[in-house]
């Protein structure tokens, strides 16, 4: 716990100088027209839950119309839903970071205290799904994605954990079989990976570097392995602040939280524009009933924005 929460007041101090103590308001910095079209006239940034030491990982259930998300220092996974009303969903959440459903809704969660993904049950209970690759602990897995076919991607930084703590040779791109039965490594070269999305055809997985602050695309091969790995898009800016959080709406734009707000890119790799966020973001989700907002978790706070094309469903 000590660790994380040395490595978030890390986050925290360097990020201090972008935004100021008394937030600003959030805005929309328009590089094209195209990126106008994506929110609706008038459309406002609205802060829907704050008091928090650093939050991450949000998801949307659809079904009974809530938000979780974390906050990782806090140890807790949060509950917020449509009316407002914030309740703790676990505790201790053991650290968790990034989370996701898989096709059957149940939850799948990073937990950087524990070094693991494990999976939540219908009745409540938790599955480990992994924790070691080759006979040797994880890192710390970070971020998560399922696969239409049941496939289990993360990505797997040592965020969590002191330098000699680290067991892994490296800082692994992970896939786990349907079965849960294997568990490979899809890409073994980035410094820090962090944030993962799959275009809406599935062909292609987006994943973000952090310590190198660009955002790379690959090829999904039948067999689920990765190819043809190359830079979308160079993120690397002279302001605070790194690619994390990843989500992509159902025509393909990208949606990345990265310096200053949450950086929007077509499926060419145009970047048509930024939402700026009051607070550094970390990650984000499309939630309520449409898939028309986006949820961002930000620092302290969750913000919420309305957009014109829906996301993509998880479950």
């Amino acid at each position: 716990m000590l660790r994380i929460t040395k490595w978030v007041n890390r986050q925290i101090k360097q990020l201090g100088s972008t935004f100021p103590k008394k937030l600003a308001s959030g805005r929309l910095d328009a590089k094209s027209q195209t990126f106008k079209n994506l929110f609706p006239k008038k459309v406002k940034i609205d802060r829907v839950a704050t008091g928090f030491q650093f939050t991450e990982g949000p998801i949307w259930f659809a079904e009974e119309k809530y938000l979780l998300f974390s906050d990782i220092p806090a140890n807790k996974i949060f509950k917020l839903t449509t009316d407002g009303r914030l309740t703790i969903f676990r505790q201790p959440s053991n650290n968790s970071n990034g989370l996701t459903r898989d096709k059957q809704g149940r939850m799948i969660a990073c937990e950087h205290g524990t070094r693991r993904v494990t999976r939540t049950e219908t009745d409540g209970s938790i599955t480990i799904l992994v924790d070691k690759f080759q006979g040797k602990n994880l890192n710390s897995p970070n971020d998560v994605v399922v696969k239409s076919n049941g496939a289990i991607y993360f990505t797997d930084p040592p965020y969590g954990i002191k330098p000699e703590q680290q067991e892994q040779p490296i800082q692994g791109v992970y896939r786990l079989d349907p079965d849960g039965n294997q568990i490979i490594i899809v890409a073994d070269d980035f410094d820090k990976p962090n944030g993962l999305a799959f275009s809406p055809d599935e062909k292609k997985l987006y994943i973000d570097d952090s310590e190198r602050r660009h955002i790379r695309v690959f090829d999904v091969k039948m067999d689920g392995t990765l190819a043809n790995g190359r830079i979308f898009y160079d993120m690397n800016v002279k302001k605070p602040g790194s690619p994390d959080g990843m989500k992509v709406d159902v025509q393909g734009h990208i949606y990345c939280t990265g310096a200053g707000g949450v950086w929007v890119f077509d499926r060419e790799g145009n970047h048509l524009g930024t939402i700026v966020t009051p607070e550094q973001p970390a990650n984000c989700a499309w939630g309520d009933e449409d898939l028309q907002s986006l949820y961002i978790t930000a620092q302290t706070s969750v913000y919420k924005i309305r957009v014109n094309i829906p996301g993509i469903s998880l479950a």
